[in-house]
């Protein structure tokens, strides 16, 4: 097989494992979150919140916008692959279909719902409350800087 049409099948299925994962545990979290079931350890509760902003509830109520920036900035990196497919690593491939994935699935969620389910609460520190695709937004985007920053050269 061709190692560029193996690497777009790469990152076609890690996108969508990455977003089918955090959709799934959205629903499934707060489908048990709204029944009535609890959780709660030293390190995190899960609580559940409908965010109709970003980030550190930033925008509120900025629906519109929030979504046009998701599908512009899948757009940028999706093009960035398929411009670098030849030269770009798997690992790096991983990462920006992790970013990708989770930038979408807050996007889909806020398509769909109107606003994007948050449910996870830091019980250390004081932190806004998040979910599982912010996990894939922080992941990738760190890791790609960190590539970025110390492996680009090799």
């Amino acid at each position: 097989m061709n190692t560029t049409i193996g690497k777009y099948l790469y990152f076609i299925v890690c996108f969508a494992f990455w977003m089918f994962l955090a959709l799934f545990s959205s629903k499934l979290i707060v489908d048990n979150l709204t029944s009535g079931h609890h959780y709660s350890n030293v390190v995190f509760n899960l609580h559940y919140l409908k965010n109709s902003g970003a980030a550190f509830s930033l925008l509120q109520n900025g629906r519109e916008f929030l979504i046009i920036v998701a599908i512009a900035a899948t757009t940028l990196l999706f093009n960035y692959v398929h411009h670098h497919i030849r030269s770009i690593h798997l690992v790096s491939l991983s990462f920006v279909a992790l970013l990708s994935a989770g930038i979408m699935s807050n996007c889909h969620e806020r398509i769909v719902l109107g606003f994007v389910r948050d449910y996870i609460q830091l019980n250390f520190i004081n932190f806004p409350i998040f979910n599982v695709a912010d996990i894939f937004i922080t992941i990738g985007g760190v890791a790609l800087v960190c590539i970025l920053l110390f492996y680009k050269g090799r």
